[in-house]
């Protein structure tokens, strides 16, 4: 069985730039069987049209139950969230929370984040230089997130620490260790949402009822908690610091946006499309036998929906490999959210942040560049596509 990395041309790093790759399986049609070192044999969906499809195919189930192995599967989740789960139950968890993130509330939020950009962007534009992973591209949606949900700022950090051990362990161990961490801290914060409720977002889960259903169970409120932090910042982080490197690698788009700031929304989008934050979706287990692409998926077998490669289909997008924020939004557009009933919740919020953070970024520096080449720049492996830094100079000022 070919693995992803043994498919990479020569002299490239899968890590890095894993389209070559996706292009290549795609070349051969929208499905295929490969090997991964973690998850064993797994099938890949690949095609525009197949992952979009795939997304919405009741038939491949986000319950890990469904795995031929599910006793080895699912990784280091918490509690019972709505990415493990299927309608209704599904269902019913997205709507106890989904009024909190109306377009009307995410707005209500823009004045808190245009504080927040500028109190980071203050503290490191007398530098000259910096890491914008470490100083701008990750604090600013932790902090967005855990004063929505109401994570105390002084814990802020060691979240942050788990979920990217979580995320990206360095062993197994680390991952487990982090997974343990992070369910005592969030199962201590929910008790004391419980016993004395302040005005945030795990507060008011706390005290939800459903009018069917009653309240959420403490394996789900832990669940929420869990996947609201998590997703709620990392995604955030990678779309600000992969569309600024977008930016800075090609000058020409970067000149367009700095001369027409109307070309805003278009930009985050084909920051999106081109270098989205997430690989793939959740994992889909087969319920049973489904033909996908003209392959079938035997029941019980392991799918990944690859969001990153659909966003790179020539067959829907002329020119993929091609940053172009100018790029026409026509019929369907990317799937870096998903789609479907799990299209991200959070997405509103995520482009909020983008919306504020590029124009206070190059505002706040008009010479912005890369501190050293393109090449040098390093990616993170995993299904989350981010930088581990993305070092820029620019010229201080206080």
């Amino acid at each position: 069985m070919p693995a992803f990395a043994a498919l990479a041309p020569a002299g490239t790093d899968f890590t890095a730039d894993p389209y070559p790759v996706y292009a290549h399986l795609r070349d051969k049609g929208p499905v295929h069987r490969v090997a991964t070192e973690g998850a064993g044999d797994i099938w890949v969906i690949l095609g525009y049209d197949e992952v979009r499809a795939a997304l919405t195919d009741a038939r491949l189930s986000n319950d890990v139950r469904h795995s031929a192995r599910w006793a080895d599967d699912g990784g280091h989740a918490i509690g019972r969230n709505m990415l493990q789960t299927d309608p209704p139950h599904h269902t019913r968890l997205r709507r106890m929370v989904a009024g909190e993130f109306t377009a009307r509330r995410i707005e209500a939020l823009r004045p808190r984040v245009r504080q927040l950009t500028d109190e980071l962007l203050d503290a490191i534009a007398p530098l000259g230089g910096a890491d914008l992973v470490e100083s701008f591209a990750r604090p600013l949606p932790i902090a967005v997130i855990c004063e929505l949900l109401g994570v105390p700022a002084a814990d802020r950090e060691a979240f942050h620490e788990w979920s990217h051990d979580m995320i990206f362990p360095a062993t197994p161990e680390a991952g487990a260790a982090a997974a343990g961490a992070m369910t005592d801290y969030l199962t201590g914060l929910l008790r004391a949402k419980d016993r004395s409720p302040g005005d945030d977002l795990l507060s008011a889960l706390v005290r939800a009822r459903d009018t069917e259903d009653g309240r959420l169970s403490p394996e789900e409120l832990l669940g929420m908690a869990f996947l609201l932090l998590v997703a709620g910042h990392e995604t955030t982080v990678n779309l600000l610091a992969n569309g600024t490197y977008a930016l800075l690698t090609h000058p020409e788009q970067l000149s367009a946006l700095r001369a027409g700031p109307e070309l805003l929304d278009d930009a985050i989008e084909e920051m999106l499309r081109y270098e989205g934050p997430v690989t793939s979706a959740a994992y889909r287990w087969a319920t049973e036998p489904v033909e996908i692409g003209g392959v079938t998926v035997p029941a019980g077998e392991a799918v990944l929906i690859l969001l990153g490669s659909a966003s790179r289909d020539p067959r829907r997008f002329a020119g993929p490999d091609r940053f172009d924020i100018r790029r026409p939004r026509t019929g369907g557009g990317h799937l870096a959210f998903g789609h479907g009933v799990h299209h991200c919740l959070g997405a509103p919020l995520a482009r909020l942040e983008a919306a504020v953070a590029f124009p206070a970024l190059l505002d706040r520096f008009p010479d912005l560049a890369l501190a050293v080449p393109p090449e040098e720049v390093p990616w993170r492996p995993g299904l989350i596509r981010g930088l581990s830094r993305l070092p820029v100079r620019f010229r201080p000022h206080g």
